[in-house]
């Protein structure tokens, strides 16, 4: 009885140790104060950008007689609106051969707000996308500066010339300079995208598993299982074994599926649904035109 007593406590001790671990890293990189939409000291808007939409990819416009994609209306008291995601993941995709890079990055301003409105434990994911989406906005600032010296001018639509504005653009600019290493880690903004272009199918594969009905026995899958199974599939082949451990306790720690609904203004799983998959088409289109321009050079894999 007495070995055993001791090996309970061994394993106690060393799940506490790596708890802790765990907390100590996360609190190096939780953001001060909250996300907020671009122009705060941390994200600056890309001035390039003029927000009108003068076009809608074809595949977001309902065919004539299909049910219209839902309302989704501010949901009062919290930082994430998921109506402001869909339309920034809409902005994203005013050419329907490209991705427009501030919308793309507005979503992920809210994005971060869903994330982080999930717990301190869901930090161990957002620090990183944070700072990915900083660095983006910042070497696109700095490739106008550098072509101009100061803001150029705008473009028939409207965008600063010599800027990123859009991944096509950011793409080719930084291959015709000669700043994306296909052999070692550098911090482009090509290898810096295509972290963030993982990180968005991790968080579409959870938002299809939130969006389905019950299995046969009558059970929801938990969020904590949902957000385990896409990252399996989006991240976890590209972790280090001792991250996708630690993102163990992360799938823990997340809230129940009610929690979920009301972060988009919902009380049932019946109102969810519609709201959810207008989203995930949204992100799914947007992942796939990204994942397109990538794949077209060869960059799916950069170290």
């Amino acid at each position: 009885m007495v070995p055993l007593t001791r090996m309970k406590l061994l394993r106690l001790l060393l799940l506490a140790a790596m708890l802790a671990l765990l907390l100590f890293i996360s609190s190096l990189w939780l953001p001060q104060g909250g996300v907020r939409d671009c122009g705060g000291s941390w994200q600056p808007c890309l001035k390039f950008y003029r927000q009108t939409v003068r076009r809608t990819h074809p595949l977001l416009v309902p065919e004539e007689g299909a049910e219209a994609p839902p309302l989704i209306p501010e949901c009062p008291g919290q930082s994430f609106q998921a109506g402001r995601l869909l339309q920034y993941l809409k902005s994203s995709l005013e050419n329907a051969d490209d991705v427009l890079l501030e919308p793309y990055l507005q979503s992920w301003d809210q994005l971060l707000k869903f994330m982080e409105s999930l717990g301190t434990m869901v930090g161990f994911f957002s620090h990183k996308v944070k700072e990915k989406v900083v660095l983006i906005r910042e070497l696109s600032l700095k490739r106008s500066l550098e072509a101009h010296g100061k803001r150029g001018p705008p473009d028939s639509s409207g965008l600063q010339i010599g800027a990123n504005r859009s991944v096509r653009s950011m793409v080719e600019a930084e291959l015709k300079d000669g700043v994306v290493d296909f052999s070692r880690r550098t911090d482009s903004g090509c290898r810096t995208l295509l972290r963030l272009h993982r990180s968005l199918l991790w968080l579409k594969l959870m938002l299809e598993g939130l969006a389905e009905g019950p299995d046969a026995d009558g059970r929801y899958r938990t969020p904590g299982e949902l957000s385990r199974a896409a990252y399996m599939v989006a991240l976890a082949p590209h972790h280090p074994w001792v991250l996708r451990q630690a993102a163990e306790f992360v799938f823990l720690a997340l809230p129940d599926r009610r929690y979920f609904l009301q972060l988009v203004c919902v009380r049932s799983q019946r109102k969810a649904t519609p709201v959810l998959h207008a989203i995930i088409n949204a992100l799914a289109l947007v992942h796939a035109q990204t994942q397109r321009i990538l794949a077209e050079h060869d960059m799916l894999e950069l170290p």
